[in-house]
């Protein structure tokens, strides 16, 4: 168990990875550039629960245990920026799990069912961005924690380039898969930096 904090980031990405590629695969006609995510888990597609159980929900709840870890772990002194930041990656990770519990209707995109899974992807990206904004700020300041900082930087830029601007001139599910891909590395690399900063 006591690996779990700083393995929790990759667990989080294979497990993403894995449904996504193994569940579209498993779909007829599914499109991984073209199509979203979200679709393969909406209400009446075969092995939805277990597809938004192991894409979103479960890969939320360990983005989260990075997330509380790297907040105990940042350094000491951390200012309000790095506080805030951990917390509102904490809100990613919640958001993240929502979009699983609360699925598309794919008859119906704009029922309710449907607003709430759109409005759980909207509250990740405006958790996210400036949280990893936040984050990369305040870790400028100490030395040893500037590359990971310049990652927090760059990756929130990502995140929001493909959330909002790249589906002006791709494929809106390449867009998100962008998107996902870009948080799931920050995860990653956070885990592994909370351990770091512990002197684990």
């Amino acid at each position: 168990m006591k690996s779990l904090p700083g393995n929790a980031g990759w667990i989080a990405a294979v497990l993403f990875l894995v449904s996504v590629g193994g569940f579209g695969t498993a779909l007829d006609g599914y499109s991984q550039l073209r199509m979203p995510v979200a679709l393969l888990g909406a209400k009446g597609f075969p092995n939805a629960l277990a597809f938004n159980l192991l894409a979103f929900v479960v890969p939320g709840m360990l983005a989260g245990v990075v997330a509380m870890v790297l907040r105990r772990r940042l350094p000491a002194g951390a200012g309000w920026s790095l506080r805030i930041g951990a917390q509102l990656v904490f809100l990613s990770a919640l958001a993240f799990i929502a979009m699983g519990l609360l699925p598309l209707d794919p008859r119906d995109l704009e029922n309710e069912s449907s607003r709430l899974h759109g409005t759980a992807w909207m509250l990740w990206t405006v958790a996210f961005v400036p949280a990893a904004v936040l984050m990369g700020v305040g870790l400028l300041a100490y030395p040893n924690a500037r590359r990971f900082a310049w990652l927090c930087l760059l990756i929130a830029a990502g995140v929001m380039l493909a959330g909002f601007v790249f589906t002006d001139f791709m494929p809106a599910g390449l867009a998100q898969r962008i998107a996902f891909g870009l948080w799931l590395l920050w995860v990653v690399v956070a885990g592994r930096f909370g351990i770091r900063a512990s002197g684990a």
